[in-house]
């Protein structure tokens, strides 16, 4: 418990109506979850106004409002803030009421279109390996040392990021590795934390249904290496023409990585199968099991990272070596049939372009490789078409069926992705709506040394349908099928 004053401290007030020396329980945004002597944000969010919920906060026991509209009629007794911001005074309030977690490990943000995943939670392995307790804030799960808790966003709410940073402040952890989204950023998530570091991955078609334009997008992720104070550094991929974008106004020391270009930590790729990566890193060999162009920019991205945070060469370049791959991320399984079934988070035009290109870098073309690819619906309707294309281009049979469709009618979703398809691709495509008969379908089309690549879903174990979870896992039904062709 905290007193309302002191967790406003940094928060740029507008007025104030009642007294800020009470005792605050718990600090909640959603009206639902508030109880007796709790603060409530009223935060004005892209679907609902907490605004209009300050009256039930206050009924189930809030005794302090944070706004940014004062309401018409006040109650005696009840202590209300106006802020210019509640996204951003919630992130302060977030951070001093959990004593400022942030400050007491090294913090390193991970941002970019792909990749932010893999190279956060290679980090929290290659570190965990060195001997560190470590924590992890990642769209696949969030850990604390050796503790899972499950992850439900990106980026979390500020209010559970600064929960879990001081649970790992209480547990001992000394390095934590977070992925930034540009909705975190934009929305105030990290607002307030302390970051040791900051390291860029790349940029590419994405969440243009809630930024407007990509240069609003590439703006919102250069604002968090704006923000990196002159103790930090701030890592880029050089070979990413927006790369340096990143670095422009940054007070961090500024550092860069490519495969390209010149930069401060340069890879050659030695070797790419399905067995692995043999990289040549700043003229040291290292093997990894991780596979493609693609996370050859992510292992190079974690070696500067772990240098740049104080390991050494030698030690880093043997951790890097036993590093596993990443739950949905380029997950495969071969049938006794000799199939290979690759399950693979691919979402984006470019992500699922690097994987296909990977994929057929590899694979000798006298295999067929199926793809089975959907998109999300209530999303960027834009990069619809051109994932059509990608898929119907590089790959020899494509299934079109569904994602995460939510509210959307899916068969209108497949419809704009076959828009991108072009003439000569049309009789390598069919549509199966049902994702389940696609993904078996896939697997009856398949035969012996032929790639099945299952892409857009990836680590997720769910479909959601018309605001309904149900259980949904890509790799264990790609796998059952697989099996019962070859009883």
């Amino acid at each position: 418990m905290k007193l309302l004053k002191d967790i406003l401290y940094r928060v740029s007030l507008e007025a104030v109506v009642g007294n800020t020396a009470v005792t605050v329980n718990e600090i909640h945004f959603d009206s639902r979850k508030v109880s007796f002597n709790d603060v409530f944000v009223a935060i004005k969010g892209t679907l609902s106004d907490g605004h209009r919920f300050i009256e039930k906060a206050i009924e189930q026991g809030a005794l302090a409002v944070i706004c940014e509209e004062m309401p018409k009629n006040t109650v005696n007794g009840i202590t209300y803030v106006q802020v210019k911001d509640s996204q951003q005074a919630l992130a302060y309030m977030a951070a001093n009421f959990y004593d400022d977690p942030s400050k007491n490990l090294k913090l390193v943000g991970v941002t970019g279109t792909n990749g932010k995943t893999t190279v956060a939670s290679l980090l929290y392995q290659l570190f965990t390996k060195a001997g560190f307790k470590v924590g992890l804030l990642s769209t696949v799960q969030i850990r604390v040392g050796e503790q899972t808790f499950k992850a439900t966003h990106t980026t979390p709410d500020s209010v559970t990021i600064n929960s879990y940073l001081k649970k790992m402040n209480e547990a001992g952890v000394e390095y934590c590795f977070m992925e930034v989204s540009s909705h975190g950023i934009a929305q105030h998530r990290t607002t307030g934390l302390h970051f040791a570091g900051g390291i860029f991955t790349n940029l590419t078609h994405e969440h243009l249904d809630y930024h407007n334009t990509f240069a609003e997008y590439r703006d919102v992720k250069k604002a968090f290496f704006d923000q990196l104070p002159a103790s930090a550094f701030a890592l880029t991929n050089a070979d990413d023409k927006n790369g340096k974008v990143m670095l422009q106004n940054t007070k961090a020391k500024k550092y860069t990585y490519a495969l390209k270009s010149v930069a401060d930590y340069k890879a050659q790729i030695l070797e790419n199968d399905f067995g692995g990566l043999l990289l040549k890193v700043n003229d040291h060999e290292v093997w990894t099991k991780l596979i493609g162009n693609f996370n050859a920019y992510n292992v190079l991205a974690i070696f500067a990272a772990s240098e740049l945070l104080g390991l050494q060469t030698v030690e880093s370049l043997r951790h890097i070596s036993e590093l596993e791959a990443v739950s949905g991320r380029f997950q495969y399984y071969i049938s006794e049939g000799k199939i290979t079934a690759i399950v693979d988070y691919a979402h984006t035009p470019d992500a699922l372009q690097n994987v296909l290109e990977t994929i057929n870098s590899i694979r000798t073309k006298n295999e067929e490789l199926i793809t089975v690819v959907g998109c999300g619906g209530d999303r960027d309707r834009t990069k619809r078409p051109k994932m059509g294309h990608i898929a119907s281009a590089l790959s020899t049979k494509v299934i079109f069926t569904s994602d995460n469709p939510r509210t959307e009618d899916p068969d209108k979703i497949i419809e704009e992705i076959e828009e991108g398809v072009e003439p000569q691709n049309f009789k390598k495509i069919m549509s199966v709506t049902n994702r389940r008969q696609a993904i078996k379908a896939a697997c009856q089309m398949a035969e012996k040394k032929d790639i099945i690549l299952i892409a857009g879903k990836g680590h997720e174990t769910y479909q959601e349908i018309n605001g309904e979870r149900k259980d949904f896992d890509d790799l264990k039904i790609v796998t059952e099928f697989l099996k019962e062709l070859n009883k």
